[in-house]
Formats: C-alpha cells, structure tokens, sequence
C-alpha cells in the first residue's frame, strides 16, 4: 500500500510539471518502519530516490568479489558484512564530513557505498518471481553534539538508494533527511493546535474557516492562561459573522486590568534565546524588541522540546499573512468593536 500512495504521488507530480526529464531524482524520506529495499524495488521505474533511517542492530553486505578463474560452484552473491552495532567490521569510509549547525553542533558523517540488504523469501518478497534482487546503495552514519532536549544523541544510520557517495551528495542527504523533522512537526502543529483533522476538512477554503475559528478562539482565550473577564466580548467569529466578512481585531486579556491589541499587527519575528548549558529556546518578540506575551507563553509550553522552533515560525508567519490581507484591528471581528 505503500508503494501505490508513493506511485500515486509521484505521478501526480511529474502529471503537474513539478519534475521534468534531467531534473534530480524526487527524493522519498522514510523512518526506520518501512523496508526501504522493498520499496526501492518495486519503484524502479520512477524517477525517486528512497532514503530513510535504519536500527543500529541491521546488518548490510558489500558487493560479492569478483569470481577467480576457475571456481566452482555457486557464485558468491554477498561481500564482506557490515555490521551497524560492530565497528570492528566497518572499513574505512568512502566520504566523511564535518559540517558545523546551528541546532545540533557539530555533525560528524561517514558514508560508505554500495551496501545492500541481505533478502530472504518472507513477508514482501515471499511472491517474487525468480533469484531475489541485489539493491545497492548508500550507507550514511550521522552522529551530531547534541538533539533539543538531548544532550547525549546515539549516532544515526541512513541508507539511500542512490548509489553515488559524493560529498555534495551525502551531505544533501542527511540535511533532507533531517529537514523531515521540520516538516513532520508542522503537520503536527496543523493536527494538534489547528485541529485540521477534528472537521474533515477536504478543500483548502474549509481548512482556513478553521484556522481563523481557531486563531479567533485563541485570542479570546489568550494561550497564557489567564480568565477573560465579563466585560471583555466574545469573539464575533464564534456568534455566526463569517472571518472574511470583516477586517479582524486582536484584543487579547493579559490579566491586571490590561487589553493588548495588534496582536497580528507589526514586524513580529523569531528571536532565538540561548539558556544555560548551550540550550536554545525560541519566542516572538516585537519590532522594538519587547516579547509578545501570548505567543512566548504558548512557546514555552514546548520549551526544550524539538518542535518549539517549528511553531514559533508557523505562528509568526501566520501572523505576517494576517497582516498582508490587509486584516486591521479597526473593523468588526473579537474584542471589542469599533465606535
């Protein structure tokens, strides 16, 4: 089933003219439940590079050695083993670099090429017709200073079905392949804070209703936490006035007595904040610098947690699209409204 989605996609994506003959291949990255192998096989025919992370107890074979003159015999279809969990059986690389980062030090990698999986006749390849295949590829091993809440990460093991074992492209390899998390994180954020999968939603105009049903909850229920006093209006959005109707005001209760407003108006940006032992934390703060209450309330929420930069971005950027439509604090929308 995974292999129809993947094909589905694909095919959708070359049919939209997003790829085209020459182009690199269309990179599918994968965690450590799925059998890469498998899936480099049955895609073949299509222009993807399947690369995805595999347990440090698998064990890879370099390609057999050459036949010598004479032999008899079956020939050899499987080098010398691998072994992830025993360094005493891994040669010397193909390609290591030490690349410098910003949210995990210092990353360390070695890659070493042709590698294939030793295949058995079960569960995907139990039906296959004829001497099972060889698939050879590209064996990365990335081990970083430290992962947001983890001051001790174990080294990490890739595999790529393409087979090159370049600098420039094992590089791309393990950054894509941690770009994943940012990715994954954000369909998260979509899931857990908008709520996208509670409706159903099937076309992008139902998915914004509910993004501005819930940013306008959100602003009437500022994420800090604190009550919204009787005198303060519900918002309009939750009493029937469709959002689009109107321009959108942000008065948002702060507690003692104080309203902010403009909470999606102005230059708000990311500010990254450095915390004891080289942790880093994130909010958003104001043109002049002053931290937005609301949002770094929400933030710390997930404070040391690996998604706290991938909200803070959604957040601030949703924020500057609100301010881009043209959506001020003067028209009708939650708070208070105009004279």
């Amino acid at each position: 089933m995974t292999a129809a989605r993947l094909r589905e996609v694909v095919t959708r994506i070359i049919e939209a003219g997003h790829w085209h003959d020459g182009d690199p291949d269309i990179l599918v990255v994968l965690d450590s439940g799925y059998d890469l192998t498998r899936l480099a096989w049955l895609l073949k025919d299509l222009p993807v590079e399947i690369m995805g992370r595999l347990r440090s107890d698998r064990v890879m074979y370099f390609p057999a050695p050459a036949r010598q003159p004479g032999a008899n015999g079956r020939p050899v279809r499987h080098g010398a083993a691998f072994k992830l969990a025993d360094e005493r059986s891994w040669p010397a690389p193909a390609v290591t670099a030490v690349t410098g980062t910003t949210r995990y030090g210092t990353a360390r990698v070695a890659a070493w090429g042709r590698l294939h999986q030793r295949l058995a006749s079960r569960a995907g390849w139990e039906h296959h017709d004829g001497e099972l295949p060889v698939i050879e590829g590209t064996l990365i091993r990335l081990h970083v200073d430290h992962l947001p809440g983890n001051r001790s990460p174990e080294p990490l093991w890739l595999w790529s079905s393409r087979a090159g074992t370049s600098a420039a492209e094992v590089t791309r390899t393990w950054q894509e392949f941690l770009r994943r998390f940012d990715i994954e994180h954000t369909f998260r954020f979509f899931k857990q804070v908008l709520g996208w999968t509670r409706p159903k939603l099937r076309d992008p105009a139902a998915a914004d209703r509910w993004t501005w049903l819930i940013l306008a909850c959100l602003t009437d229920h500022p994420w800090g936490g604190t009550p919204r006093p009787a005198s303060l209006p519900h918002c309009a959005c939750l009493t029937g006035k469709p959002p689009g109707s109107g321009t959108f005001a942000t008065s948002a209760w702060l507690g003692g007595g104080r309203v902010a407003r403009g909470l999606v108006v102005g230059d708000l940006r990311v500010q990254v904040l450095e915390r004891a032992g080289g942790r880093r934390s994130f909010t958003i703060v104001w043109p002049e610098g002053a931290v937005h209450e609301a949002a770094d309330a929400f933030l710390r929420t997930h404070d040391g947690s690996g998604t706290q930069r991938t909200y803070a971005f959604l957040l601030v950027d949703h924020l500057r699209w609100l301010e881009r439509e043209a959506l001020t604090v003067d028209g009708a929308g939650c708070g208070a409204a105009p004279e």
